[in-house]
């Protein structure tokens, strides 16, 4: 056994220890990724290989708190139900001994390949003492990984106007004959951008040029960077932090949300649009793409935010993912819809149609704490109406529509431990109408409105016993459909 099989097998013994504490946890996830004890955050090596899905993740195997990163391995035939594989990556070699970073997978030659960042702490500033190259490892099967002896295959990060050490979270992808990859970065004055390198054979890398970088209030870093073609479009997604709040928007500490437009190979720069965010709610960061077997573009993030409160932390484990989640690009602007492989999970199912509301109302059979919720709203002239999810003695996740701000607000002030606080989403009624389709698992809720126009993403942290849903409204209402699964 080798140093590195050495430290995945002493890790697997940490994580293994706690794992009976975690899975008696009311707030562990039912039906998302989530660790099997300690830290997680950024999903990594979001791939198909050998008939199966891959999802690798940022993993501290030893704590509950963020530190040296391991990759955490989850593997899924279907996308509805995940297993947990052996973790993949643990630091050690000089390049990496300060942490296995975040990066994404490749297939070559049969062989699936992670690319990564290898973190290296040059003092005890981790803002300024680090020093960050990329590195790759491969598998013949999909499960057990050796770093490569060509290592670090990116060392330094490129002259110019470059931050020479934050530079990180390495997103590869082959187009014709050649490899490209975007690389997280900032300019020595802390303006967020992203650059964009081409090989041959992913050992040799050439730096092509800054593909794109922030004007105005665009933050001082972009992490976690993802380009791939849509419907003809350049999509360009990246985590930036340090954007100041613009009314409604950019209120999480840190920001995901993508730019669409063109890349040109040639010259190595993207022309694009406005900066546009992928979830509206409070825990959505880091989000990764991979294309699935039949062409679809499926993204999961990590559904936390940094520094934020996690309760859950007490019960042995920290973050989780969001579902995975389809991409499709409808007039210019990106649509995040739930892969229909969920339905695999439903079970249990209660159907309503055309009730009417007025003040407050619950169904029969409508509630749970792992469900899916499929609901139409006739708004007719109420000005305000929505729902409560998790709701019981003294606790609820509200969602709250308010017709003469056309916009839905997310409200989890009451929704138990964890941080509270309010977003809200631009919303236009169709034809009076406002469609949801809902995910409740245990510790979280994902709202995706009028067919993935926008998303609510929330981590919230109620009572086991609160698992009411009710439904609200100042003035009459008609419920045209409601369904519910559990899943």
């Amino acid at each position: 056994m080798n140093t590195h099989q050495k430290k995945i097998k002493e890790a697997a013994e940490s994580v293994n220890a706690m794992r009976e504490k975690v899975s008696g946890s009311h707030w562990k996830p039912a039906y998302h990724p989530a660790p099997p004890a300690y830290w997680m955050n950024d999903p990594n090596g979001f791939s198909y290989y050998k008939g199966e899905y891959h999802l690798f993740y940022q993993h501290h195997p030893y704590s509950t708190e963020w530190g040296p990163m391991y990759w955490g391995h989850f593997k899924s035939s279907d996308l509805a139900n995940w297993e947990e594989a052996p973790l993949a990556l643990a630091p050690g070699e000089d390049y990496d001994q300060g942490g296995c970073f975040s990066g994404s997978a490749i297939e070559k030659e049969g062989k699936l390949y992670l690319m990564y960042t290898g973190n290296r702490w040059t003092g005890p500033d981790h803002d300024k003492d680090l020093y960050q190259v990329q590195a790759l490892a491969v598998s013949e099967d999909g499960i057990t990984f050796e770093k490569l002896a060509e290592n670090p295959v990116i060392d330094a990060a490129p002259e110019g106007d470059i931050h020479p050490y934050h530079f990180r979270d390495p997103k590869v992808w082959k187009k014709d004959d050649l490899y490209y990859c975007v690389l997280g970065s900032r300019t020595k004055d802390h303006v967020g951008q992203v650059l964009l390198y081409q090989s041959k054979d992913m050992i040799q890398w050439e730096f092509l040029n800054v593909a794109a970088k922030g004007e105005g209030n665009f933050g001082y870093m972009w992490e976690c960077p993802d380009l791939f073609e849509l419907n003809g479009q350049t999509i360009l997604m990246m985590s930036p932090q340090g954007m100041k709040p613009e009314g409604n928007r950019y209120h999480n500490l840190h920001q995901a949300g993508y730019v669409a437009g063109q890349l040109d190979y040639e010259t190595g720069t993207l022309s694009h649009g406005e900066f546009e965010v992928l979830d509206h709610g409070f825990d959505f960061y880091a989000p990764q793409t991979m294309l699935d077997p039949s062409g679809r573009r499926i993204m999961i993030a990590w559904m936390n935010m940094w520094e934020s409160h996690m309760p859950e932390q007490e019960e042995g484990f920290a973050g989780a993912m969001t579902i995975p989640r389809e991409l499709v690009l409808e007039n210019g602007k990106l649509k995040s819809k739930p892969v229909p492989e969920l339905g695999k999970r439903r079970h249990n199912h209660k159907y309503y149609q055309n009730v009417k509301v007025e003040g407050e109302t619950s169904l029969t059979g409508i509630e749970g704490s792992a469900v899916e919720l499929k609901v139409a709203i006739d708004a007719k002239d109420a000005g305000q109406f929505g729902l409560k999810l998790r709701a019981g003695h003294k606790q609820e996740t509200e969602l709250l529509y308010l017709k003469e701000e056309r916009s839905i607000v997310l409200d989890r002030s009451l929704a138990g431990e964890g941080p509270g606080g309010v977003r809200k989403a631009e919303t236009e009624l169709q034809d009076n109408v406002l469609k949801l389709q809902i995910f409740i698992d245990h510790s979280s809720v994902e709202v995706f409105i009028n067919g993935g126009e926008k998303v609510m993403t929330a981590r919230i942290y109620p009572d086991q016993s609160s698992s009411g849903i009710r439904f609200f409204s100042d003035k009459p209402i008609e419920l045209l459909e409601v369904e519910k699964w559990d899943l």
